[in-house]
C-alpha cells in the first residue's frame, strides 16, 4: 500500500503501465486507518473522525504544475443553487463538513445558479489559501475574437468568490473553445489564474477534451466517469496521464442514478478489502483507483452525506482486479445497464429548486400558458 499522498509526476511511461493493466488502472493504495464498520446499505449517518483521530487525506498532484488536490472535491452544480431569501444553512453546513472532513477543492460556475455565490459566502468562512477553487467560463462575445463577456466573466467570479486570482479557470462545456482556452492561456500568463482547463459532462465530447490534452494546451481537464460510464477509459484518461493533465472528474455517481439502483441492497462483502462501508464509499473509491484520476468531484446538499462521502479520501483504494470485480458485481443487479436512461437524481427532483429550476419552470409556463 502507499501512503495516502500519491505523485503522479514521478510516474514515467505512463500509458505503457495503463495499457498493460487491461481496465486501464493501475494497484493503487493508500496507509489503512481504523478497521471500517460493518458493510451496510445506504449511507452512514456519522460526522468524520477528527483530524487527530486520521492522517492527512489522500491527496494527488497536477504533473504539469505540481499542484496538489485532495482526491475527493466539492461539487456545486444543482446542489448549491438556491433562491434569494432561502435558507442556506443546510448548505453551509455541507461546506463545512466537507473541509473538517480534510476536502480542499470546490468546484464552481456562474451557470449554476447562485451557486457560485453561496460558495463565496462560504469561503469567508476558511482561511482563503486552504481551499482550491476550481471555476469556469461560458463565453462566445458579441462578435468572434470579442473577450469582453469573458472578462467580465472573470471579473464576476473573482468578486463573488472573493478571490484575487482564481486557481483554476476552465472553459465550461467547451463554448468557444478555440477561443477561450487561449484567453484563458493569457491570463494564466498574466497571473489572473493559476491552472488552465477545458469541461464536458458528456461522454461524445471526450474525444474533443482529449485533443486539447493531447496538444498540451491545458493543465488539466474536467469529464465524466463512473462504475457505469467508463468511456473516458478508451482514450482521454490515458492522453493525460501522458501528458501530466489533472483531471477532474464529474458524475462519479451518476447523479445519483448509481444510489438509486443499490437503495436497500446490502454492500458485497469484499467492499471491506478497501474499507468502503457505504455505496458512496464504493463508487467514489472505484473512480479514485484509477491512477490517472486526480480528484473526483462529488456535490449534495445533505450534510450526512457529505459527511459519508469524504471518507472515500481514507483507507485503501481498490486495485486493478479489485475494480474489474466490482464492475462485475454492478453488472449482476438489475436496473444497472438502465442508468443511462434514467431522469438525473431520481426521487430528489424536488429537493433542487433552485435559480435554474424557477428559470426552467418559468420558460415552460411561457410556451404551454
Amino acid at each position: 500500500m502507499k501512503h495516502e499522498t500519491e505523485d503522479r509526476g514521478s510516474r514515467p511511461a505512463r500509458r505503457a503501465v495503463l495499457g498493460a493493466m487491461g481496465l486501464g488502472v493501475a494497484a493503487l493504495g493508500a496507509a489503512s486507518v481504523a478497521a471500517p464498520a460493518a458493510a451496510q446499505a445506504g449511507r452512514t449517518q456519522t460526522h468524520p473522525a477528527g483530524p487527530a483521530d486520521r492522517p492527512p487525506a489522500r491527496t494527488r498532484s497536477v504533473p504539469r504544475t505540481g499542484q496538489s488536490l485532495t482526491t475527493l472535491g466539492l461539487g456545486t452544480f444543482m446542489t448549491f443553487d438556491a433562491r434569494p431569501g432561502d435558507d442556506r444553512t443546510r448548505l453551509r453546513e455541507v461546506f463545512r463538513r466537507y473541509v473538517e472532513g480534510g476536502g480542499r477543492v470546490v468546484d464552481t460556475s456562474p451557470l449554476y445558479g447562485s451557486a457560485e455565490v453561496s460558495v463565496g459566502a462560504f469561503l469567508a468562512d476558511t482561511p482563503s489559501d486552504e481551499l482550491f477553487v476550481a471555476n469556469k467560463i461560458w463565453s462566445t462575445g458579441e462578435y468572434a475574437g470579442d473577450d469582453s463577456h469573458a472578462v467580465a466573466s472573470l471579473e464576476q467570479s473573482r468578486l463573488r468568490t472573493w478571490r484575487d486570482t482564481i486557481d483554476l479557470m476552465q472553459c465550461h462545456a467547451l463554448v468557444n473553445a478555440g477561443f477561450v482556452v487561449p484567453l484563458l492561456q493569457a491570463w494564466k500568463k498574466e497571473g489572473r489564474i493559476r491552472h488552465v482547463g477545458v469541461t464536458h459532462h458528456e461522454s461524445g465530447q471526450q474525444d474533443a477534451l482529449a485533443a486539447f490534452v493531447e496538444r498540451g494546451d491545458v493543465d488539466v481537464v474536467q469529464t465524466n466517469y463512473s462504475i457505469f460510464d467508463r468511456a473516458a477509459e478508451r482514450r482521454l484518461l490515458p492522453a493525460a496521464a501522458d501528458q501530466g493533465v489533472g483531471v477532474l472528474i464529474n458524475l462519479p455517481l451518476e447523479k445519483a442514478r448509481l444510489m438509486h439502483v443499490v437503495q436497500g441492497r446490502p454492500l458485497p462483502d469484499f467492499a471491506r478489502e478497501f474499507e468502503a462501508s457505504t455505496w458512496a464509499q464504493f463508487f467514489l473509491k472505484w473512480v479514485m483507483g484509477h491512477p490517472a484520476v486526480t480528484t473526483v468531484l462529488c456535490g449534495t446538499s445533505n450534510p450526512n452525506h457529505a459527511s459519508d462521502n469524504v471518507q472515500a479520501m481514507y483507507g485503501p483504494l481498490p486495485d486493478a482486479a479489485m475494480r474489474r470485480r466490482m464492475v462485475a458485481h454492478m453488472e449482476t443487479l438489475p436496473g444497472f445497464s438502465d442508468i443511462g436512461r434514467m431522469p438525473w437524481y431520481p426521487g430528489k427532483d424536488s429537493q433542487y429548486q433552485g435559480l435554474m429550476r424557477a428559470s426552467q419552470a418559468a420558460m415552460r409556463d411561457r410556451l404551454t400558458g
